[in-house]
């Protein structure tokens, strides 16, 4: 029997409908893509949750050279170079460029104190926030609100409890804290601690005078033992002492309410968190002329006084001492001549005594025996 030829058998597939000639790898980049776009915002939103502060750090570590992570040193990068790292480099350069001096403004001030004051300046911004949720969430400290002032001024961060007439902080006319206020300062006491910033205290009081005007006890005493008072509640409260650089006592003279000298607002206490500019400027106008000539010859003066003379008159001689070789004998003073004539008495030598030393006359007249 003959075999049956069928021929050649061709298979035909078709394509399914919509599928591209690549397959599905757009799906693997797709992925790639939504899984960096993921990561990139939860870096965003960590970032937004950390404190300003803490981000100038983490922007100094990205900024630290490669040299000083290796060799350690300074983290800031300071150089000019576009590339994070890329001065100075681990490469020796065998002609390296001139060091760039530090650049200062109209101030006097270089980049570095620049960027520590702009952090500085931030620090208290932050510290603004944390009081006022403070006074926002805590029970004690919300009533007071009202008499609760907080601001930032070209000096730093101030605090001004201000008093209200039916609600004084002080006693009338005098220093003693009423309950009330000493619970409000010991509540910021922590709170200010936190910062290294230095403080002043400032008493203001309205333009009652007391009846003897300023000859005794005045308002300008009165202001400055009530910024004392308010200093002793901040340190039992939690304040370090040596953060306190100044009290002051201001009287009347920098009033709240200008058009109104006795209204209730005038008396207050100002708590001004310096900024490192102010305490600079503070430490500076402090030591303004220490170093002068004049002061130092004035103070060492004042250290080692130079013994007085008198004109005339050595020192005495010790008991028992010996004259120095012709010194010639000790004579006592000469007194005047007694007068001649009748009636003028005079006191004779014991009998073996030289007449050569004059003798007293019971009128106190010297004569002399010869």
């Amino acid at each position: 029997m003959a075999k049956n030829n069928t021929g050649r058998v061709v298979v035909r597939r078709k394509r399914a409908y919509g599928e591209s000639h690549h397959g599905g790898s757009w799906k693997i980049a797709y992925a790639d893509f939504m899984t960096a776009m993921m990561a990139f915002f939860l870096v965003m939103w960590l970032l937004l949750l950390v404190p300003k502060k803490d981000l100038q750090s983490i922007a100094e570590y990205f900024r630290m050279p490669l040299m000083t992570a290796i060799t350690g040193g300074e983290k800031m990068d300071n150089s000019k170079s576009k590339i994070p790292g890329g001065d100075p480099s681990v490469i020796p350069n065998p002609n390296p460029l001139p060091q760039a001096k530090p650049q200062f403004d109209s101030d006097g001030e270089s980049d570095s104190e620049r960027m520590e004051d702009q952090a500085d300046q931030e620090s208290l911004e932050n510290l603004k926030q944390k009081l006022d949720n403070l006074i926002e969430h805590n029970p004690m400290l919300m009533q007071f609100r009202p008499q609760l002032l907080l601001d930032m001024t070209p000096d730093g961060l101030r605090i001004q409890i201000l008093d209200q007439q039916n609600r004084p902080m002080f006693t009338t006319g005098s220093a003693v804290v009423q309950t009330y206020m000493r619970d409000i300062l010991r509540e910021l006491a922590p709170l200010i601690s936190q910062l290294p910033n230095s403080i002043t205290i400032s008493g203001h009081t309205d333009a009652l005078r007391y009846a003897s005007g300023d000859r005794n006890y005045s308002n300008w005493e009165l202001s400055a033992d009530r910024a004392n008072a308010a200093r002793r509640e901040l340190v039992a409260g939690g304040l370090v002492e040596n953060k306190v650089k100044r009290i002051l006592g201001l009287g009347n003279t920098v009033d709240l309410v200008k058009d109104d000298p006795l209204a209730a607002v005038n008396r207050r206490i100002s708590i001004l968190m310096l900024n490192r500019r102010a305490e600079r400027r503070i430490d500076e106008q402090s030591a303004s002329g220490r170093d002068s000539v004049e002061l130092r010859e004035r103070l060492e003066l004042l250290r080692h006084p130079v013994p007085e003379k008198t004109p005339g008159v050595g020192p005495a001689p010790a008991d028992g001492a010996v004259p120095p070789p012709g010194a010639g004998p000790v004579v006592a003073p000469a007194v005047a001549p007694a007068a001649s004539g009748p009636g003028a008495a005079t006191v004779s030598p014991p009998a073996g005594q030289s007449t050569g030393t004059p003798g007293i006359s019971p009128s106190g007249v010297s004569s002399n025996q010869g």
